[in-house]
């Protein structure tokens, strides 16, 4: 199961590049942004936060990074609004320096937004996602003490601060602090996660510098949905695993109706009701009642209201819900979620969304909606 949500997540990412194609296709091509290619080498510690990991927070890895970026220029609205971004890809390589946890390797998207920007430096923030991959893992006979990595495939989240100078005219000197976090969203337990605050150095070579923008002209124009209102309906489906001792897998499924307003270039804010039914806790309760005793309703429902940060057809989903019917107390009243939202057309979009109960994973959600 855990392969199938990987290969949901990459389609929709796929998807995200080959809908910017094709919507490049239908116009006369601009002038593509320049490119930025860097090589960085990474030095962390593991944060031990839970106690549950600090046996394994002994080691220091090491990493390298290669990455490749393109500068937007203003062929598309959005680049003006957020004051032309990159947006890339990038190769990283861990070693743990630890048999329990060996190595990994990760692929991921990226957007990098600029604060600073001279002819000789810039100060970035980057934000990005994508998959990681461990050939060591959780085993209950063989690796018992890997409480962090208990599947192969796992989600990964990064953030970072950097700081590039300019050596010459095309290459610059990169400097930075950021997060690494890899895990499996509760897929497969145990599930704790791990998180890898880092250190960066490396080099940048810019294939354009100081970059120069296209003139004013369509990035100025306001959306055409400015201030309109919207309702969606949607239904969702994951999988999660209990525990360690039970290596069934359950489903769990959502859906929602939601109403939503475009309330300037860049954010939607929208409220909605949802149904929950996890099939997980079904079994939990059969495991801990008599056999006489009369079992609560697991189904769940909730209202939540959320922010939806847009980039063109892309957007990142935060929102914040409470439970309105919850019989079975198996969590707090309230839950969080963060997910990438891709508009594939005007009516029908998708999302891989991160259900969350009070920072613990509880589900990787596979949505599939349609816009009225």
């Amino acid at each position: 199961m855990t392969i199938r949500l990987v290969l949901l997540l990459s389609g929709l990412l796929a998807t995200t590049c080959v809908g910017y194609a094709q919507e490049q296709r239908t116009r006369p091509l601009p002038p593509e942004g320049p490119l930025v290619l860097g090589a960085y080498a990474q030095g962390s510690f593991i944060l031990a936060h839970t106690p549950a990991v600090k046996h394994l927070a002994i080691s220091h890895p090491t990493g390298v990074e290669l990455n490749l970026q393109r500068q937007t220029n203003g062929s598309a609205p959005w680049h003006a609004w957020y004051r032309y971004p990159k947006v890339g890809m990038a190769f990283v390589y861990y070693d743990y320096h630890n048999p329990v946890l060996g190595k990994s390797y990760a692929a991921t998207v990226y957007i990098n937004k600029s604060f600073l920007r001279t002819q000789r430096q810039e100060l970035n923030f980057r934000i990005g996602t994508g998959l990681g991959y461990f050939p060591i893992r959780y085993n209950q006979e063989t690796n018992h003490k890997n409480t962090i990595v208990s599947s192969r495939l796992n989600a990964t989240i990064q953030t970072r601060l950097e700081y590039d100078v300019a050596l010459s005219e095309h290459l610059g000197l990169l400097l930075g602090v950021g997060l690494n976090h890899y895990s499996n969203g509760a897929t497969t337990k145990p599930n704790f996660g791990i998180n890898l605050p880092t250190v960066l150095l490396g080099l940048n070579y810019h294939q354009q510098r100081p970059f120069a923008p296209l003139p004013i002209g369509e990035s100025a124009i306001a959306p055409p949905d400015l201030g309109r209102n919207f309702v969606e309906i949607s239904g969702t489906a994951g999988v999660k695993q209990r525990n360690e001792t039970d290596r069934n897998k359950y489903w769990v499924n959502s859906v929602t109706i939601a109403a939503g307003r475009r309330v300037n270039r860049k954010s939607n804010l929208v409220v909605g009701l949802e149904g929950f039914y996890d099939r997980s806790l079904r079994a939990e309760l059969r495991d801990t009642a008599r056999a006489t005793e009369k079992l609560p309703d697991v189904k769940k429902a909730g209202a939540y209201f959320g922010h939806e940060l847009l980039f063109g057809r892309l957007a990142f989903v935060s929102q914040l819900g409470f439970y309105v019917y919850n019989p079975y107390k198996s969590n707090k009243f309230y839950y969080e979620r963060l997910g990438l939202k891709y508009q594939f057309t005007e009516h029908l979009f998708g999302n891989i969304d991160l259900k969350v109960h009070r920072g613990a994973a509880d589900v990787i959600e596979c949505r599939l909606g349609v816009r009225l």
